[in-house]
């Protein structure tokens, strides 16, 4: 097991700075109440406008976001358990199909941002945890005229953040290849077969 795998891993939403991570409509202050709504998996919905909210901060019109792939983390935690329950019980039978909807939009993302990324010649950080370096950390205090002037300037995303955003939002996709495996004899067995192939 490498160095990112056991960061996954051991990632507990707490150990999230949530307050300095972007959205597209702020920070990430609020993702812990919609994350554990989701991992409950009980009332539907709740469920829906939890990870609705997720779902709409953390990609916008192909963009990936500070948030965006230790989201991914939690959502693809949230799967495996939903996996187990899609008989039994309307909420993880709901949580399965909109997650794996929603990857299969970001493996898409992903795409498309590639060539651009292999073009600029650009790597990613080495490490995921790298992402959570002081310097591409935003102000626990949310400001918008503060975060227009700094996207203004062009402090919004240094192109080695830009590319590890999606690689690594794309890498915790692959990762869940053992879960969607597991969907071969269900309703879901397309979409998750779609999944396993792109991200071959």
């Amino acid at each position: 097991m490498d160095e990112d795998q056991i960061f996954v891993q051991s990632l507990k939403i707490e150990d999230v700075p949530r307050h300095s991570l972007t959205t597209p409509y702020g920070r990430a202050t609020d993702f812990p109440e919609y994350l554990y709504t989701i991992q409950n998996i009980s009332n539907i919905e709740e469920v829906k406008t939890a990870l609705g909210e997720i779902i709409s901060n953390i990609e916008h019109q192909g963009i990936f976001w500070g948030a965006t792939p230790f989201a991914m983390v939690f959502l693809a935690c949230t799967l495996k358990q939903s996996v187990s329950g899609i008989d039994k019980n309307s909420a993880a039978d709901y949580i399965t199909a909109q997650i794996l909807e929603f990857f299969e939009l970001i493996v898409e993302c992903y795409q498309d941002e590639l060539d651009l990324m292999e073009g600029a010649g650009g790597e990613p950080l080495l490490h995921f945890s790298d992402m959570l370096n002081e310097e591409y950390l935003w102000s626990e205090e949310y400001s918008e005229e503060e975060d227009d002037k700094r996207y203004a300037e062009g402090g919004f995303c240094p192109d080695e953040l830009f590319f590890s955003l999606y690689d690594y939002s794309y890498q915790v996709i692959v990762g869940c290849k053992p879960i969607l495996r597991e969907l071969e004899n269900t309703r879901f067995h397309q979409k998750a077969q779609r999944l396993l192939e792109i991200c071959s």
